[in-house]
């Protein structure tokens, strides 16, 4: 009766393992595409490599987010404009904006952020998305991919005009951003945008509450670590959502050099944004490239990643 015994044991435990060997063997990598959708409908198709070297492309998100559990910190400074040329050593001894921000991948596809910005004393909250990404096997062929953030002035309330309150204060940006890298060398981007602002009248300025954009970005890369990198952003005016047509925004422009490692990017440009923070932007820019030196600002932005 032992013997019996020890033997339907010993048949049970190799069941047991050969299915557990079995099960294992035909099992699906988890979420092998790193995208929110991908873990439903993509699941064995596995991502191409970031088409661009970091999370930002001079004044525009990429569809990058660094693997899970990695900090990214962001640097990103506009000098003054190229007006006054060698007077002011091509605006690098002029006013200047600056941004800095640290973001966490809390995992392959999503990412969470703070920034805060001297112009204005920015203070965002953002949170970028990967909804799908382009896969190897073709099941995708773009990338998909969603950023918000929320921006609170923290300027003195004076600012804001008689009927202050608290909210007066936020902003909002909301995107969407198609990419697809063609080739090795070039990788193209568009984008929608809705931006609001909670308060609109102020004593230093005025704009409309909320404003639609496009965005386009690309990158040409000529060596293992260098690209040519552009972007352009094309506020709307709609009617009846954008009131004034005399308050229309201007688009922006961009243009630069960019070198990167695996854990830095570094990115030189000339543009007309400066505002660092996607609404104002769109909103607040009234700069125009083509139409004198100045209108067009010197900038960088830095990145460097750490991983835990």
């Amino acid at each position: 009766m032992k013997k019996v015994i020890l033997l339907v044991a010993f048949s049970i435990t190799w069941v047991f393992f050969l299915t557990a060997q079995d099960s294992g063997t035909d099992q699906k990598p988890v979420n092998s595409n790193r995208s929110l959708l991908g873990y439903f409908i993509l699941e064995d198709s596995r991502p191409i490599r970031n088409p661009y070297e970091s999370g930002i492309l001079i004044d525009n998100q990429t569809n990058v987010i660094p693997t899970a559990k990695t900090l990214e910190f962001v640097i990103q400074h506009r000098f003054g404009s190229l007006e006054n040329g060698f007077s002011d050593f091509l605006g690098i001894y002029g006013a200047a904006n600056t941004r800095l921000a640290l973001n966490y991948s809390i995992t392959d596809w999503a990412q969470v952020g703070f920034g805060t910005t001297k112009n204005y004393k920015l203070q965002d909250f953002s949170a970028k998305i990967n909804i799908l990404k382009q896969s190897r096997d073709k099941k995708s062929p773009v990338d998909v991919t969603y950023y918000g953030n929320w921006a609170i002035d923290a300027r003195d309330k004076d600012f804001f005009g008689e009927d202050y309150q608290f909210s007066s204060r936020f902003s909002f940006f909301n995107e969407l951003l198609i990419t697809r890298q063609f080739t090795d060398w070039l990788t193209l981007s568009a984008g929608g945008s809705f931006s609001h602002f909670n308060a609109v009248d102020t004593l230093v300025d005025q704009h409309d509450h909320d404003k639609i954009a496009l965005h386009f970005l690309g990158r040409v890369k000529f060596s293992p670590q260098s690209s040519i990198i552009i972007n352009f952003d094309l506020p709307l005016q709609i009617d009846g959502l954008n009131s004034r047509s005399d308050l229309s925004s201007h688009y922006n422009f961009g243009i630069g050099y960019e070198v990167a490692t695996a854990t830095h990017a570094f990115q030189i440009f000339a543009g007309t944004g400066t505002y660092l923070v996607p609404q104002y932007n769109v909103m607040k820019n009234d700069k125009e490239f083509f139409k004198g030196t100045g209108n067009i600002f010197l900038g960088f932005n830095i990145t460097r990643l750490w991983s835990f």
